[in-house]
């Protein structure tokens, strides 16, 4: 357990070499559904992932401040217990803003910036997100799949593949084909973290700081990652590519690409992150 801001981090090393650290999504999630496809990055280099605070096996009080200003406090204790001066993110989804927040408070302190399927710059772009998530459960092949599962009777014979499927479903609209979704780790999150943690940033739009950081500071090399079909919104991750001249990777996929595409996710990464 990392000891921050008095508040106690799971966290989870592997591999060796130049240190990564992996923000997971949400917010309120926790970092085992990254699992096992992101330790595959692990060669060459050693990866910290840990439970950001009120979510996983990093829950707080009932509270506790969970917005986003304490997860950036966060980050930055953790980067200063390692002693290091500057700090390699590699953030997917939420994890991805938390990255632009983090590199927004204390640009000086980033070394590299890898962007995965990121949460969208702007509250605009997540309400267009918002919308296309929920046009997708709809979709009637979603909702047949949800009704024969409802009337197939697994709840009762076995309830540990009813529990499986009923996640794969509820997650079906963050994928290009939502049969794909079978090989995402389940997860949970923490309905009040989340809750809170948008709240904290209300009517957001990093880009014009962003534009203003970059002007005044080098940026840091950075790379973003984006699918197709992701129904969070492409054009939010162009704007922060352009802005950070970072590279920018488009995958023939939905919102998880070390699932869809795994073999591509890993070469894109591989070639960008530091390693021994």
């Amino acid at each position: 357990m990392l000891q921050v801001n008095g508040v106690s981090l799971f966290e989870r090393r592997v591999g060796a070499g130049p240190l990564v650290v992996v923000l997971h999504g949400g917010p309120g999630a926790h970092h085992d559904y990254l699992l096992p496809q992101y330790d595959r990055l692990a060669a060459g280099r050693e990866l910290l992932y840990y439970d950001q605070r009120g979510g996983g096996r990093s829950p707080v009080p009932h509270g506790t401040p969970v917005g986003w200003r304490e997860h950036v406090a966060d980050l930055e204790a953790i980067r200063v217990q390692l002693e290091l001066q500057r700090v390699t993110l590699c953030g997917y989804s939420w994890g991805g803003l938390l990255a632009l927040l983090y590199y927004l408070e204390h640009p000086e302190r980033v070394e590299r910036l890898a962007l995965i399927s990121p949460a969208s710059p702007t509250a605009a772009y997540r309400r267009a997100f918002e919308e296309e998530f929920a046009r997708r459960m709809a979709a009637p092949e979603v909702v047949a799949e949800r009704e024969a599962l409802r009337a197939s009777g697994l709840r009762e014979r076995d309830p540990d593949a009813y529990r499986k499927r009923a996640f794969e479903l509820s997650v079906a609209g963050y994928f290009r084909d939502f049969r794909d979704a079978r090989g995402l780790t389940p997860f949970r999150v923490t309905a009040r973290t989340q809750d809170l943690v948008w709240a904290s940033l209300g009517e957001f739009d990093l880009r014009p700081q962003l534009r203003e950081t970059a002007s005044r500071i080098p940026h840091p090399p950075s790379q973003v990652l984006h699918g197709t079909f992701d129904p969070i919104p492409i054009a939010g991750s162009r704007e922060v590519a352009e802005i950070l001249g970072a590279g920018f990777v488009e995958l023939p996929v939905g919102h998880c690409p070390h699932v869809e595409a795994t073999e591509e996710f890993v070469r894109a990464l591989d070639g960008f992150l530091p390693r021994a």
